[in-house]
């Protein structure tokens, strides 16, 4: 067991700039308190500060070949600014390109020349533990050549980005076979537009009110809402978003009923997003009742606090030879888990997986 976490990012985005910012922000936090921001200051034994950077993959010219604390401000990045981050000693090396540049992407991006770097190879020198999966939405060939690279190199994945991994046998089996833990798919926030979604649609339900109609609108001005405008990038999002809420009901609403995703890009928001959430329903009586409420986040960090768990949840299986889809953090972090939970049922199943209880049948 050692007593590190060693990990690698793909694609150095606005989630990897807040999640190394967190990293480095919360260094000191105790671990015997309340931390605003933190689910977890200590994870089974590992602390925050347990989390080292050995590399990261990049295609954008402006951040390859760069020290990983400069090129988490470079390039389309616009997230807030937190924590000052020091020089790291990590190198963001060129990564492939496949389909995660898209049509919109590609006018502001300019790729790095030369070949894409020895993935496996840097994977194993640097002794990476887990790997994060932050491509753009969309990038199903990139990601699934990634896993490729990771399962030669001997390393956990965790899959931030709606492309299905963790929740698919064949790749279930794939990490097995290798004795290596997945997390997955596609992050969700702490207090993301998700997870209201559906703690309101689970309420209405354990209420006795009859969720007839739902819609959940989003606009940001990051690349990744720059990346969404390309509508045919969007069909596992889409499926992502809208499973995760409609899991929480026992009956099919029909799906002219629901509307759930990315809804367009205005710029000047930058890493702000903005959901707007509508909720039509019938209660006592057959009277009806309904909930409209607009949540504002800014978007990039609101996902690190998880990723912070979910690295430090892969290290832990790494650790006690525990392989495969990890079912239970997946149920809490991810929006696609293999297994969908209610999210109380799934934080007591994770902290359970944390404190060392038996794996989910």
């Amino acid at each position: 067991m050692s007593d590190k976490v060693r990990v690698a990012i793909i694609g150095v985005g606005n989630c990897a700039s807040s999640f190394v910012q967190g990293v480095h922000f919360y260094r000191n936090a105790k671990a015997d308190e309340f931390v605003p921001g933190l689910m977890h200051v200590n994870l089974g034994g590992y602390h925050i500060s347990d989390i080292e950077f050995t590399c990261a993959f990049e295609i954008d010219k402006t951040k390859v070949g760069k020290d990983l604390s400069q090129a988490i401000w470079a390039g389309r990045n616009c997230t807030v600014k937190f924590a000052d981050v020091p020089e790291m000693g990590v190198k963001v090396y060129r990564g492939m390109t496949h389909d995660g540049l898209g049509k919109y992407l590609s006018e502001v991006i300019e790729k790095a020349p030369g070949p894409t770097d020895d993935i496996v190879g840097i994977l194993k020198d640097t002794k990476t533990d887990v790997v994060v999966n932050y491509l753009p939405v969309g990038s199903e060939m990139a990601t699934k050549w990634y896993v490729e690279q990771i399962l030669e190199a001997g390393c956990g994945l965790v899959n931030c980005i709606p492309v299905f991994i963790a929740r698919e046998q064949y790749w279930q089996e794939r990490f097995q076979e290798r004795g290596l833990p997945v997390i997955g798919d596609d992050i969700k926030s702490q207090v993301g537009a998700t997870i209201v979604h559906r703690v309101l649609t689970r309420l209405m339900r354990e209420r006795g009110v009859r969720l007839e109609r739902t819609s959940q609108l989003n606009v940001g001005g990051n690349t990744d809402f720059l990346n969404m405008l390309e509508r045919s990038r969007l069909e596992s999002k889409k499926i992502s978003k809208t499973n995760s809420v409609t899991s929480q009901l026992d009956y099919d609403m029909g799906s002219k009923n629901i509307h759930i995703g990315p809804s367009d890009y205005v710029e000047w928001l930058d890493d702000r997003k903005w959901a707007y959430i509508r909720m039509e329903g019938r209660t006592f009586g057959d009277v009806p009742l309904n909930i409209e409420l607009k949540l504002e986040v800014v978007d990039s960090p609101n996902s690190a606090g998880i990723v912070i768990d979910a690295v430090r949840c892969a290290k832990l299986a790494l650790d006690r030879g525990v392989s495969g889809a990890l079912f239970e953090p997946a149920s809490y972090f991810m929006k696609s888990p293999p297994i969908q939970y209610s999210d109380e049922e799934a934080r007591r199943k994770t902290e359970a997986f944390i404190s060392g209880g038996a794996a989910c049948e």
